[in-house]
């Protein structure tokens, strides 16, 4: 049930101190409106957090609480206080420690504490303390301490963050203390071997890098010079292809360097080192990392494969799918040539006198080929061929990450450095640059091998 509020009885005119009979309602004097002067509390009035007077009723426990003062009895308005002048109470009532404000020095701050401002207006800011520097995500790794000293968590042969130098790396390649990725030792790779050196880079586009090389130098068992240059390219739709390219690559080499030294003919060798890629290739099928990548696509993992081998004066090639070898002559005044044809689409309806190159070159499916190394192959045919150039040159031997930005002949020469014969493996660099100059849009990847093999022991300048 609503009350209304009754009259509290007043002696004096709370406005302007005029005396009062029992029963005014209005100050004779002044005109003040009595019926709003509260009654006087019996004990400590309640100071109510909004200004506003709580409403009567069962709500408040039957509690008739007080109305603050509008005015200090002498007609002005009630004094408002600074919260810095009142003294303040904690949570649990106590009184807050007493701020002394004579300190002449700040106290020093540690790290990690509150530093308290006070303005003039008496209200105090607290904010956390500024560093004067912020750390970065991870530290660089010159700064931080050795990983033998500060990561004993990654373990013996475990492989630690290039970033924080604490965490140790996961599988995927990625940081389990600060989530950095790391860089993949195939995203660049060089190698030089005597006067044959290769180069290959993951690209501008790709995610990884699914080329592998492999290149090398031996003699026959005449003495002679022998150099090697084995390149593979992964089928991105296939399974592990970078597995592949990689098992492909170093099954290929290890049988050139193994058969040439006992005296196998060098095309008869290069065709064994074909099936040697493709036996490695088809294990990789039965291995439970391809079982578990494969479902439920049932692709096997797959390469192409492009090789030379270089003698002092026989140069011979061999290959399964679209990587090619280059032949550029020391002479730029004669013309170079491409050694290899394609397994692919394109090369199959030029064959077949049903396009031209130009036009099959043009098509979407040119690039689709129907030669490679993998346990779903369709019959394995490795292509050789032998040459016998008569002068000296330089042999490319590259994957289609680099043709496809120097197609013709003529067009590799032109981007082949002059001194390549000599600097193999910065005029490979240059090829390389070529290729990303053009957008890099695959894998690149190029070995270059001198012709005539030079003497053992010599190498680029």
């Amino acid at each position: 049930m609503s009350q209304m509020p009754q009259q509290a009885p007043v002696s004096k005119c709370p406005s302007c101190e005029e005396p009062l009979e029992p029963g005014d309602r209005f100050c004779g004097a002044c005109g003040y409106d009595l019926s709003v002067v509260p009654a006087p509390p019996e004990e400590s009035p309640t100071v109510v957090m909004n200004g506003a007077a709580p409403g009567p009723g069962p709500a408040r426990d039957e509690v008739d609480w007080p109305t603050a003062r509008d005015s200090d009895g002498q007609g002005r308005p009630a004094p408002v206080h600074a919260a810095a002048e009142l003294p303040g109470t904690d949570s649990g009532g106590s009184p807050l420690p007493s701020q002394e404000p004579s300190a002449p020095e700040e106290p020093a701050r540690e790290p990690g504490r509150e530093s308290v401002q006070e303005h003039s207006s008496g209200v105090r800011l607290d904010r956390p303390a500024e560093p004067d520097e912020y750390p970065l995500q991870a530290p660089a790794p010159r700064s931080a301490p050795e990983p033998a000293a500060a990561a004993p968590a990654a373990g013996a042969g475990g492989k630690v963050c290039v970033a924080c130098r604490a965490g140790r790396v996961d599988r995927d390649g990625y940081c389990e203390n600060c989530g950095h990725a790391q860089p993949r030792e195939r995203d660049h790779m060089e190698q030089e071997s005597g006067p044959v050196a290769a180069v290959s880079d993951r690209g501008l586009r790709h995610h990884r890098n699914e080329d592998a090389f492999s290149v090398g130098c031996t003699a026959l068992p005449d003495g002679a010079p022998a150099t090697v240059a084995i390149v593979c390219d992964g089928v991105s739709s296939a399974t592990r292809p970078d597995d592949a390219s990689l098992a492909a690559s170093r099954a290929a080499g290890e049988s050139l360097l193994g058969a040439l030294p006992r005296g196998t003919h060098p095309q008869q060798a290069m065709h064994d080192a074909i099936l040697a890629a493709s036996h490695a290739v088809n294990a990789l099928a039965a291995e439970p990392a391809t079982a578990r990548e494969q479902a439920p696509h049932q692709n096997a993992p797959a390469c192409t494969l492009v090789g030379a081998v270089v003698t002092a004066g026989l140069l011979v090639v061999g290959w399964v799918g679209d990587s090619r070898v280059y032949w550029v002559p020391a002479d730029r005044a004669t013309p170079p040539a491409r050694l290899t044809e394609d397994d692919s689409w394109a090369a199959q309806m030029v064959a077949a006198g049903l396009m031209s190159e130009a036009e099959a070159y043009a098509d979407e499916r040119a690039h689709a080929i129907t030669g490679w190394l993998g346990a779903d192959a369709y019959e394995l045919e490795p292509h050789t061929a032998s040459f016998k150039p008569d002068r000296p040159g330089v042999v490319v031997v590259c994957t289609d990450g680099l043709w496809n930005y120097a197609e013709s002949a003529q067009e590799m020469a032109e981007a082949t450095p002059l001194d390549a014969a000599v600097r193999p493996l910065h005029s490979a660099r240059v090829l390389v640059g070529h290729a990303l100059d053009g957008g890099g849009h695959d894998n690149v990847t190029v070995a270059l091998l001198p012709f005539p093999a030079p003497p053992q022991g010599a190498g680029s300048a």
